[in-house]
């Protein structure tokens, strides 16, 4: 901890789908007193994306989504541009999933508590206070693997478009609340019964949350005391 200049962290060991312990060291923020502890509330950043993508199997095996079809068929709100690199492929959710279906935008900085946030929409346009670049299609889909955090902002507004729903209350339905992961949550900001500290490397000032409204399928966070119930539910 000393060495990465990381004031607090958590801990799990799994050993064969059981946890064996759990532990929380250091403190909530740098020159703080509070302890870390098992409850202790992390973002669980780009982790968020494989519990998403569970979400997104759930409709599979429901029959709304088809992991090789077009998802502009099932996109309302917004739709995949179109181009010279879409003519012969399409994105699909198989795609969209593995990292391959030639979306740009590797990730997002965020927003600081006292910006104005982007919707999902904005980010995906790049519209005003959107920070980051639009969302399109830059290489045939299904050609190469390309890690792309824009990817599962239009998985985001696919579920909600096939769900007609929020999409924190997706996730909380069809698998945190499966899982018996109470404590998790995707929504953004946090509801005043969650408290969670984001801790800078370097040691800096204390930013108490960072809005990511926009980039929700990578906002969940989390504590390892989720873990045991989790990896029971998973045997």
């Amino acid at each position: 901890m000393k060495h990465y200049k990381v004031p607090g962290l958590s801990v799990a060991l799994i050993n064969n789908n059981a946890i064996e312990w759990a532990r929380g060291y250091g403190v909530l923020e740098v020159e703080g007193t509070r302890p870390i502890s098992t409850e202790t509330l992390f973002q669980a950043a780009p982790i968020s994306k494989p519990v998403s993508a569970m979400a997104a199997l759930h409709f599979v095996q429901e029959g709304k989504l088809s992991l090789d079809e077009d998802i502009n068929a099932k996109l309302k709100a917004w739709k995949i541009p179109d181009n010279e690199y879409t003519k012969k492929e399409k994105v699909t959710l198989r795609r969209l999933l593995s990292h391959n279906a030639g979306l740009t935008v590797h990730g997002f900085p965020g927003y600081a508590a006292d910006e104005p946030v982007p919707t999902l929409l904005n980010v995906l346009d790049r519209k005003s206070p959107a920070n980051s670049s639009p969302i399109s299609v830059d290489m045939t889909p299904g050609s190469k693997l390309r890690y792309s955090g824009g990817g599962y902002c239009v998985l985001q507004q696919l579920l909600v478009d096939v769900a007609s729903k929020p999409f924190p209350e997706i996730m909380e339905q069809t698998v945190l609340s499966e899982l018996s992961m109470k404590h998790s949550t995707y929504r953004q900001p946090l509801p005043e019964s969650k408290t969670t500290f984001f801790l800078l490397a370097d040691g800096g000032p204390r930013v108490t949350f960072v809005k990511n409204e926009n980039d929700q399928v990578t906002g969940m966070v989390f504590h390892v005391g989720n873990v045991e119930s989790k990896a029971k539910k998973l045997r």
